[in-house]
């Protein structure tokens, strides 16, 4: 038997067996249930901290159309109006030479826009809560439920837009200046004078 210089054998066979150890059936068990409560954590964090992101796009395009068509009233001296049912909006424009309301069809930015699946508005004009309906009538009637002066000026007005089943709400409503202000879900009124948005494209 071959011997090293210090007397000690190298014969492999007197080594110790080296056994390949792996992860037992529980330890795998335990990784895989701390991997699944925390990814339960993060969903419901990301769901409950996620906004309304069309809600909320919503919103913003009507209030920069609001201030849009007021620039229109006052740049052409015109009366123009906006009208709502529980489906789609739009803004129309008083003809003086058939006196009469009419769509805005020479501006492709007041044409009428439906609202997104799922977004519920609901509409007060001078205190008054509107009934709102889609449902069209023999006789088409385009007069407005809310006016946009020639001089910028609006009647009084608030449109809520939420979610169906939803408590959150964006709400775009004129104050007692008749300025046109915009409230996202989550936002308290501002004090300060509103800052006009830009024209909705």
């Amino acid at each position: 038997m071959p011997t090293l210089g210090t007397g000690i054998s190298t014969n492999s066979s007197l080594r110790a067996p080296r056994r390949s150890r792996g992860f037992t059936l529980m330890e795998l068990m335990v990784v895989v249930a701390i991997i699944g409560l925390v990814s339960a954590i993060a969903v419901i964090t990301f769901t409950s901290n996620r906004r309304d992101t069309e809600l909320d796009q919503e919103a913003e395009r009507l209030d920069a159309l609001f201030s849009y068509v007021r620039e229109q009233a006052e740049l052409q001296t015109r009366d123009y109006g906006f009208r709502i049912n529980d489906r789609n909006y739009s803004f129309v424009v008083f003809d003086v030479l058939s006196t009469e309301w009419r769509p805005v069809e020479e501006d492709d930015a007041l044409r009428e826009r439906n609202f997104p699946e799922g977004i519920v508005p609901q509409v007060v004009v001078e205190g008054r809560t509107l009934v709102l309906d889609s449902r069209k009538k023999e006789i088409e009637d385009f007069s407005p439920q809310v006016l946009i002066f020639s001089n910028g000026d609006l009647s009084s007005f608030e449109v809520s837009l939420r979610r169906d089943g939803g408590d959150e709400q964006a709400r775009i409503y004129t104050d007692e200046q008749t300025n046109v202000r915009l409230l996202l879900p989550g936002e308290t009124e501002p004090t300060g004078p509103p800052v006009r948005a830009a024209a909705a494209r």
